[in-house]
């Protein structure tokens, strides 16, 4: 979104519009609305503007839930927002630690200063694209205690504030930035920053772990079973003896799982009653080890991460399933034994074997009433098919 049409949606005429406009949802004519809208004599700059959020604010609600409703929105500014749960569990980090005066640098749309100034905390948003900081500035509106500057998030005096909060830039446009030394801020200035006040840097969940420094918490962040970041905590933000972390975030609220270090794997042992799926946040904290452990259970395989384990022990940071029955990764045996069970709704599940689901479901051709799971995975070296039902 450039600074032109910022301007013009930005005025009183396109706002009032945007507001007029009905409940959005994957039905409406997007085409016969915009020539609803040229009848009634509204300039094309302002429709194309009115439009754009019109169809961000829809995509926005699945992260931002009602307040979407009157949030403005770049492409890649919502792209790289924070969901608003994850973000209210940054912001109450922030307070807790009783750290009050937060300066969000490189703040976007302002989701993560949203969050912060809801808590009360004086916030100072930070956004160097002009356009992008003006609809931060809306977005901040409704906080008085939240403040929004054009400027570099290198260059602010960090004298004005106790900690900061920092979610460098990892696209240009569409095109993603592989280099931590290009993003902005780049990942050593964001350290930088972060050895001088305590601080929280968000970054995708996939990073190389190599880049991670010693001196940090990491904690892998999950929402409704997706991971969906990493954040690197300091000073008085990251606790005491905790370096790693997972933050699993589902309907029944919000679990962590804490260590001091990686934890060490636990041995492959034989296939039990129950296989356990650890969330992917477990996974990239490396935390699989001390799940087993609380579990009492043992690897599936060396190299691939289920968990097999003799008794159900309910937890949030796995997906349990019922061992009904175990197959070779044969497809014509595997097909033959699901239509002598009637099993014609198949989910599958495929870790450590170069099998493409879909395929696999045709070659299946399932039919019947019943429902179940396949999990095609490799047990002790051994290609297996696993037919199991959900314990949720």
């Amino acid at each position: 979104m450039d600074a032109n049409e910022v301007r013009e949606l930005l005025t009183g005429e396109a706002l009032e519009l945007l507001a007029s406009l009905p409940a959005s949802d994957s039905t409406t004519d997007a085409v016969a609305l915009v020539a609803r809208l040229r009848k009634a004599g509204h300039p094309p700059a302002r429709v194309a503007a009115v439009l754009t959020q019109y169809r961000l604010r829809r995509k926005a609600a699945a992260k931002f839930g009602p307040f979407a409703g009157r949030m403005l929105f770049t492409e890649a500014g919502l792209e790289q927002a924070s969901r608003l749960g994850v973000a209210a569990q940054h912001a109450g980090r922030f307070a807790a630690s009783g750290l009050t005066r937060v300066a969000d640098l490189g703040c976007g749309i302002g989701g993560d200063a949203m969050a912060l100034a809801a808590l009360d905390l004086d916030v100072l948003a930070v956004e160097r694209d002009e356009p992008t900081a003006a609809l931060a500035a809306y977005n901040l509106a409704p906080w008085e205690r939240a403040t929004v500057e054009l400027g570099d998030a290198e260059a602010v005096d960090l004298e004005r504030v106790d900690a900061v909060w920092m979610d460098p830039a990892r696209r240009t446009g569409a095109r993603r930035l592989s280099s931590p030394d290009d993003w902005s801020p780049s990942l050593d200035a964001a350290l930088a920053i972060a050895a001088r006040r305590p601080a929280g840097i968000k970054l995708a969940p996939g990073m190389d772990r190599a880049l991670i420094p010693d001196d940090v918490e990491a904690q892998w962040v999950s929402d409704a079973g997706e991971v969906v970041e990493v954040v690197l905590w300091s000073g008085a933000l990251a606790r005491p003896g905790v370096r790693r972390a997972a933050l699993v975030l589902g309907p029944a609220g919000a679990a962590e799982f804490v260590a001091a270090d990686d934890a060490p794997d636990v041995d492959a042992g034989p296939l039990g009653e129950y296989l356990y799926e650890p969330d992917g946040a477990v996974i990239r904290a490396r935390l699989i080890g001390d799940l087993a452990r609380r579990i009492e259970g043992r690897m599936l395989d060396e190299t691939i991460a289920w968990v097999s384990a003799d008794r159900l022990e309910p937890t949030p940071f796995a997906r349990a399933f019922r061992v009904l029955e175990r197959w070779p990764l044969d497809v014509k045996k595997v097909a033959k034994a699901l239509r002598e069970r009637g099993i014609g709704t198949v989910e599958i599940k495929k870790r450590g074997v170069d099998i493409d689901p879909a395929t696999f479901r045709r070659q299946l051709k399932p039919q019947g009433p019943n429902a179940a799971t396949l999990v095609l995975t490799r047990a002790a070296g051994e290609r297996v098919a696993l037919l199991a039902e959900r314990c949720d």
